[in-house]
């Protein structure tokens, strides 16, 4: 599917994609899912992948609420910019070492719903008109949820 361009596409996508990751996760023998990758990368497992995607969706929950405030949220992340995310993503990864991979699933499927709630909340024109909104600068608010959902989702169905 070509990157969605109006809410239905959005929505089928994230799902689309949502379902493609938790059913290849689930298909996986339990020591598999708890296995290292046979690969040398910053993400060693699922629950790295798994918990690398809650918090972008976290990251993007919060630049709604600040944004639609009406203030200017840090994108990503104070202190980060877009050229410093390896930084930001081997924090992320540090910050999450003790969660364990169930915990992490849960974690993920409650941001997962939250986000779907929020795009559900917004019209075709709101999500896909560039500038809509001040604070998603000269991009959707379209764009944004692309990148924390379907996105990055086949992202993380490439890692594994």
């Amino acid at each position: 599917m070509a990157r969605p361009t109006n809410k239905q596409d959005l929505l089928d996508l994230s799902g689309k994609n949502w379902d493609a990751l938790t059913t290849l996760v689930e298909s996986m023998p339990l020591e598999q899912q708890n296995g290292s990758f046979p690969f040398d990368d910053r993400d060693k497992n699922i629950r790295d992948v798994l918990i690398h995607l809650h918090e972008w969706h976290n990251m993007m929950e919060t630049w709604y609420e600040v944004g639609m405030r009406g203030e200017k949220p840090a994108i990503p992340k104070a202190g980060y910019t877009f050229q410093t995310l390896p930084a930001l993503n081997l924090e992320i990864w540090k910050a999450y070492q003790d969660v364990e991979l169930p915990e992490a699933k849960e974690r993920l499927r409650n941001s997962h719903k939250r986000i779907m709630e929020l795009i559900n909340s917004h019209s075709d024109e709101e999500l896909f008109t560039k500038k809509y909104y001040k604070w998603t600068n000269s991009t959707s608010l379209g764009a944004y949820f692309i990148s924390s959902t379907s996105s990055h989702y086949d992202w993380a169905i490439k890692k594994n």
